[in-house]
Parts: C-alpha cells; sequence; structure tokens
C-alpha cells in the first residue's frame, strides 16, 4: 500500500485502509505503540503485546459473595495521611 502524509491541523497524518487495519488485528480507538527502529516507524498493537482483556468478562468473574477489605499497609515512609 502506498499512501501520502498529509497535514492534519499543526501535525502530520497518515489514513490507513479498514483491510489494512483488519489485517494487523488493530481496530480504531485500539491503543498502539509507535516508535522508529533503524530509519523505519514501527506501529505495534499494544493488546498484542499485553494480550486481550475484556473488563466486563474480567468483573463477572468476581463471586456475588465477595467483599472487599481494607489492608493496612503499614506506618507511612513519608508525608502521607492515613
Amino acid at each position: 500500500m502506498v499512501t501520502k502524509i498529509k497535514k492534519w491541523g499543526n501535525s502530520q497524518g497518515l489514513r490507513f485502509s479498514k483491510l489494512l487495519l483488519e489485517e494487523a488485528q488493530i481496530k480504531v480507538g485500539d491503543e498502539v505503540k509507535i516508535f522508529v527502529r533503524r530509519g523505519q516507524i514501527i506501529i505495534e498493537s499494544v493488546s498484542n503485546v499485553r494480550g486481550i482483556y475484556d473488563l466486563t468478562e474480567l468483573v463477572s468473574r468476581i463471586p456475588k459473595n465477595y467483599l472487599a477489605e481494607e489492608v493496612k499497609w503499614g506506618m507511612p515512609a513519608g508525608k502521607e495521611v492515613w
């Protein structure tokens, strides 16, 4: 795919086709990591690096009768107010 860098406000931007993003398994709104390696711009999906988690699904695993409790962290080490 060949495209052009375009002016976008005070920045420059690229547009990616839907097909290209699908192939990279990246969706609109996903976080990506962008870096330069040996003169090439690399765009990497953060979800592919750390794994894919769905907060709703994770919360649904918490037992209905679970009660959170206070945890004692010890004495303050600085100017914290407990």
